[in-house]
Order: C-alpha cells, then structure tokens, then sequence
C-alpha cells in the first residue's frame, strides 16, 4: 500500500469513524423501536393492575429516542468533518502544485540571468540532445 499524507490518514479515520457512529445511531434506533413496542403492549396489558412500571418505562423509552436522536445527529457532524478534511486536501494539492510552479520559474531565472549558470545549462541541454539522438528518442522529420 501506497504511503499516505496525514491529511489522506485523517480524511480516512473521519470518514471510519462516521461509519461506526452511523451504525451506533441505527442500533440505537431498533433498540428505541422495540423498546416502543414492548411498553406499548405492556401498558395495555397493565392498564388494570399499574400505572408506575409502564410510566417508568415510558419514561425509558423517551430517554432511549432522545439518545438516538443525539447520535444520528453526531454521526451526520462527523461525516461532514471527514468531507471537509477531503476538500481540505484538494486546497493543499493546489496550493503546492503552485509553489511548486513559482519555484521552478524562481529557479529558471536564477539560471538564465547568470551567464556561468546559462553556459552550464546549454551544455546540459546539449549533452542530454546527443544521447537522445544516439539512443534514438528522436524522431527525424524529413520535409
């Protein structure tokens, strides 16, 4: 596997950890719908003999939504953190795509204003020309 950049790793752990809190929230969720279920059948068995357990339960059953809705809401910030970190990564491609740029030009007028460093350059060029040509590289045009 290739290298990551720590941007790359924490665009990835975002991205997991949002899973993980999704899943937690639909969890969550069966487990408040069953729940329901089980105090709504129980009121109507109880209805008769006691009010308080199947009111705590109620009461347990409201805190298990109240829960779940925190969650789902968590789980829906820390994707919208990891797509963030994603677009932060497209930001820093760019932004050293152009410093890479302004170095090389930096670079080549630094070169081309200094006569030593021309003279070497063109001997470079044309040292690099003839291996070129010798290897074949270059294809002669023939007008």
């Amino acid at each position: 596997m290739a290298t990551q950049t720590p941007t790359q790793r924490s665009a990835a752990a975002k991205r997991a950890a949002a899973t993980r809190k999704r899943n937690a929230a639909k969890r969550s969720a069966a487990s408040t719908r069953s729940s329901a279920r089980r105090t709504s059948s129980s009121a109507s068995v109880t209805a008769r003999t006691g009010a308080r357990s199947t009111a705590r339960h109620a009461r347990t059953t409201g805190d298990r939504a109240t829960e779940t809705a925190s969650r789902s809401a968590d789980a829906a910030g820390t994707q919208l953190g990891a797509m963030a970190t994603s677009a932060q990564r497209v930001l820093y491609t760019t932004v050293g795509a152009l410093a890479t740029a302004g170095d090389a030009i930096k670079q080549s007028a630094l070169t081309y204003t200094n006569s030593a460093r021309l003279a070497r350059q063109l001997n470079k060029f044309e040292r690099r020309g003839a291996r070129a040509i010798g290897r074949g590289q270059v294809r002669r045009r023939v007008s």
